[in-house]
């Protein structure tokens, strides 16, 4: 499944956020734990160094104090040597009564000494007050984040559409190009070098591509017409020598395989002039065609020529099928199923054709083997080399069906290839 080239930028826009944004949130809240811990060890320290040195250098404390001190100071207490030899800082859980559950502490325990007499200075600072601000500080983090993501994506994806503008245009223009309708794109002058250069690209080689179909269909047509005058006399030249008296055997199986390959030349160059006439819109009168009365008029001539390959031709028109078309190309477009299903069969085949509330199918015995789809409807694409067709006849309807805007499709089940069209 294809993927549009803005939805693609976007997407990677998005994963790159999202995967910067699960690295940095916890990378985020860790390192500012790291660092409220940190803080909180360095203000236990110079606690207690100021303790030390304002209340115990200063002889503004002695051991008579500490009992009203340790009263008083719910954060800080002085006992007796536990034998800390230097301070130690570690992280431990209290349970708070005010709070009434188990808190997180930093607890300082450090070597003092008061009138000579050794004690050890404890003091403890509560982290919950501060976790709590670092989730805050890191919800408001996220959420910053995820605004500068969602407006990086907002803004590049506008920004993406109008730098793109030009080429969806330039795209939309090439889709809608038909070389054979005469009518050339007409790009924008984008002001971005690159689209101009694609731009400037297109334009020559559009120009250089409609010049030479334009010389193809009319040296196409210029034989065609040229060599209608010529077949004809070479033709009215094998039909008297063929009544000519006296002549051999030998001699009329040469005048009768003359005759087939100028028969040959003949459908061919009908089948190119009527190719060149349908590319030039000469078939453009449309009025309402019956198929069903067409192919009703016609099937005894369709089961003549059926029964010479020894083929049954079976009709299934249970639904009216009305067309607004040119009666010529309907016909011809008839024609060309009908001889297309006779040539490709085998002997005592069979051939169904069928009338659908839109559709109508062709169906035919075959050798076994599937047509190949990609050249079906090739001009001079034959499947059968030594078939007597001039490889026109599939090219034909598919360009019928082109520019009345059908649609047609092949199928091929149980040895029996399927045409179905549309309408």
């Amino acid at each position: 499944m294809n993927k549009k080239l803005l939805n693609i930028t976007t997407r990677s826009f998005l994963l790159y956020s999202v995967i910067i944004l699960i690295i940095c949130a916890p990378l985020f809240y860790f390192m500012s734990h790291w660092l409220y811990v940190y803080e909180t060890d360095e203000i236990l320290s110079f606690h207690k160094k100021a303790f030390v040195e304002n209340e115990i250098h200063n002889g503004n404390f002695s051991e008579k104090d500490i009992e009203a001190w340790n009263k008083y100071n719910r954060d800080v207490e002085i006992v007796p040597d536990t034998g800390v030899q230097k301070d130690s800082i570690f992280g431990t859980i209290y349970f708070d009564p005010f709070a009434n559950e188990s808190e997180p502490f930093r607890e300082l325990w450090a070597p003092i000494e008061i009138n000579g007499k050794r004690y050890t200075y404890i003091e403890k600072n509560n982290l919950v007050e501060m976790e709590d601000m670092v989730y805050t500080v890191a919800l408001m983090f996220l959420l910053i984040i995820l605004i500068l993501m969602l407006g990086i994506i907002f803004l590049s994806n506008r920004l993406a559409k109008n730098l793109w503008g030009p080429f969806y245009d330039t795209l939309s223009q090439i889709r809608s190009f038909e070389i054979d309708k005469g009518t050339k794109p007409h790009f924008q002058n984008t002001g971005i070098e690159e689209f101009n250069q694609l731009n400037t690209s297109l334009d020559r080689l559009i120009e250089k591509n409609t010049a030479i179909y334009k010389n193809q269909r009319e040296f196409v047509e210029n034989a065609a017409h040229e060599l209608q005058t010529p077949l004809a006399l070479f033709q009215t030249k094998l039909d008297n020598l063929s009544q000519a008296e006296n002549l051999t055997e030998d001699q009329f199986e040469i005048l009768e395989s003359l005759n087939s390959d100028v028969s040959r030349l003949n459908r061919l160059n009908k089948n190119l002039l009527l190719l060149s006439k349908i590319d030039n819109e000469a078939y453009f009168e449309k009025e309402s065609v019956s198929v069903n009365n067409y192919i009703n008029k016609h099937l005894d001539f369709f089961i003549e020529q059926a029964n010479s390959k020894h083929i049954s031709v079976n009709t299934k028109l249970s639904h009216e099928l009305t067309l607004m078309a040119n009666p010529i190309l309907t016909e011809v477009l008839i024609n060309n199923l009908f001889l297309n299903a006779i040539r490709h069969n085998v002997k005592n085949g069979t051939i169904t054709v069928t009338t659908g509330i839109n559709s109508l199918t062709f169906n035919n015995t075959g050798n076994g083997t599937p047509l190949n789809e990609e050249k079906l409807f090739n001009r001079f694409s034959k499947s059968d080399p030594s078939s007597p067709g001039n490889g026109l006849g599939l090219a034909i309807i598919k360009r019928i069906i082109e520019v009345n805007n059908w649609d047609i499709e092949y199928q091929f089940n149980n040895n029996s290839h399927s045409f179905t069209i549309m309408f």
